[in-house]
């Protein structure tokens, strides 16, 4: 898709790697400047313990660093800042995270690239806004933004999510805004700086969390896996083989199935629970009667159970099974990168259909 365009990433970590992988994945040429000065990325070395001390690159640091041309250079040295220029010139996207006024020190701020490659899309990643100072990392967000005040389960301390979910939102604002440069760039001839703030990417995601604190006042809490609006949405229970199971019942008819396929009859009436409202009102005793119910049965009898009425169910599965799934092993890419076989998840996981 991307065959004939130049990707030259001044970014480290994840938000910015990330989106240069989304290109490199759909047949971009990304070359990934790093600092031979500090040994490159520092994600290079962020290894789990216990991961393979003897590899040169961590899983970390493969899981956004797909298929891109590494080149090593000091950027204060005028040589190599020459030659990265020459990268420059022929790219059609340069990528940068650079921690605020180091871009323009370097002489790689928007004005400055510019004049080198007037056409350039320059795509610009920072922490609170391009006039902050303050340096950024991932948890710095989700305690900024809230996240970390409604994660979690009630009365316990505030949460970070298990994932960087912040610098992966960016990424996917960056992505957005890139393609819709290029699309100008194909229309006009004419580049364009895209600036995405991890602190906007972050504010923007709390989506319908956000709108019920505005159109409402009612400030979000941590409540765990519950969701805030409908129910039972995020209510766990157990089964009789002690696995997990989740609920997403998003309308009344589906609770319907739901009850009726539980055989809950003999448990009162239907009508007490009949609207979402009321189940909301009433969630604990829900709660109370859908445990009890989905204690009878092993997992594998409910699953047939909930597929054959299309009741929305998920089971809370570990990362031996979620790979072991036909469905993720389509996800998954491999190369050989400084002779480390390594695998990773697909960023580009859209399909797009050609008319014939």
């Amino acid at each position: 898709m991307f065959e004939n365009l130049r990707v030259l990433e001044l970014a480290s970590v994840l938000a910015g790697p990330l989106s240069g992988t989304f290109f490199a994945e759909l047949g971009a040429e990304v070359i990934k400047v790093e600092n031979k000065r500090t040994g490159g990325d520092v994600t290079r070395s962020w290894k789990l313990d216990g991961e393979k001390k003897d590899l040169p690159v961590s899983a970390y640091y493969a899981a956004a660093n797909f298929n891109k041309t590494v080149v090593f250079l000091d950027l204060t040295d005028a040589d190599d800042f020459s030659q990265m220029l020459e990268y420059l010139k022929t790219s059609d996207i340069v990528i940068l995270n650079y921690k605020p006024g180091d871009a323009e020190k370097l002489g790689l701020d928007y004005k400055s690239i510019r004049v080198h490659n007037p056409e350039i899309i320059y795509a610009e990643i920072n922490g609170f806004g391009a006039d902050s100072p303050r340096v950024a990392f991932d948890v710095v967000l989700q305690a900024e933004s809230g996240f970390m005040h409604i994660n979690g389960e009630p009365g316990a301390k505030p949460l970070k999510m298990p994932v960087a979910l912040i610098d992966i939102l960016a990424a996917h604002q960056l992505k957005q805004g890139i393609l819709c440069a290029l699309l100008k760039k194909q229309q006009t001839g004419k580049g364009s700086k895209v600036e995405v703030s991890l602190y906007d990417a972050a504010i923007s995601s709390l989506a319908n969390q956000a709108t019920n604190w505005l159109m409402n006042g009612q400030a979000p809490k941590a409540i765990g896996s519950l969701h805030p609006n409908i129910a039972p949405y995020g209510d766990m229970f157990q089964t009789a083989d002690e696995r997990w199971i989740v609920f997403a019942v998003g309308s009344d008819a589906q609770f319907s199935k739901l009850w009726n396929t539980l055989s809950l009859h003999e448990n009162g009436s239907f009508e007490e629970f009949s609207s979402n409202a009321l189940r909301l009102e009433y969630r604990a005793k829900l709660q109370e009667i859908l445990c009890t119910a989905i204690k009878r049965q092993p997992v594998g009898y409910w699953v047939e159970k909930f597929d054959a009425q299309h009741i929305p169910y998920g089971i809370v599965r570990n990362f031996q099974e979620v790979f072991d799934s036909p469905n993720a092993k389509d996800l998954i890419l491999e190369e050989v990168q400084e002779g480390v076989h390594t695998r990773r998840v697909r960023s580009a996981v859209f399909k797009i259909q050609n008319d014939n």
